[in-house]
């Protein structure tokens, strides 16, 4: 049995999650919608990762390694535990969107994402990963990662392009209301 307290990449993985420490819980926290549900990801992900460190053939790849077992925790808690989803609990919203409230819709297209797609999102726009990177965190080939983002970029524009229909519809009921993008200088998409 190995002890990970011995391990000689330990110090640089202590240093790595005390770095990055926030950024691994917004990541949870963008899988599991719960802060404490988030903490326990991050806590397993990190305790799971000591226990294999000696593993890690290539150090270089510690960042990628880990945040790929932190995704496959997170997506393990979401199959086991169930989705703990308290914006969906919030009423609809009527009044024109704030930049929360169009936080709060992607928030939710993304939760109606499958998982794998999900990830390739989260991982490419929220954490600024390129492609390769979010391949080789996935375990899947380069052109499967493209694939899933293609398709999950889609599949949020077709989401959001109905919240969008239904605002723009909502607005020329009520022009007063409006302000919320037709005074931007690109459309939403």
């Amino acid at each position: 049995m190995h002890n990970a307290a011995n391990d000689p990449l330990r110090p640089r993985f202590t240093a790595f999650v005390r770095e990055r420490q926030q950024d691994f819980y917004k990541l949870a926290y963008s899988y599991v919608h719960n802060q404490d549900a988030a903490m326990d990801m991050v806590q397993n992900a990190i305790v799971q990762a000591l226990g294999s460190l000696h593993r890690l053939r290539q150090p270089q790849y510690m960042e990628t390694w880990f945040y790929r077992i932190l995704v496959n925790a997170c997506l393990s808690y979401l199959r086991t535990a169930g989705r703990v989803v308290l914006v969906d609990q919030l009423p609809p919203q009527s009044a024109p969107h704030s930049d929360l409230d169009r936080s709060m819709d992607i928030d939710r297209a993304l939760d109606q994402l499958p998982p794998k797609l999900k990830t390739v999102i989260v991982l490419r726009y929220f954490e600024d990963r390129p492609l390769q990177q979010i391949a080789m965190m996935t375990g899947v080939g380069l052109s499967c990662a493209k694939g899933r983002l293609y398709r999950a970029l889609q599949a949020l524009q077709r989401i959001l392009g109905e919240e969008l229909e239904e605002l723009q519809q909502l607005e020329a009921k009520n022009p007063a209301a409006a302000g919320t993008y037709r005074d931007r200088e690109e459309p939403l998409r």
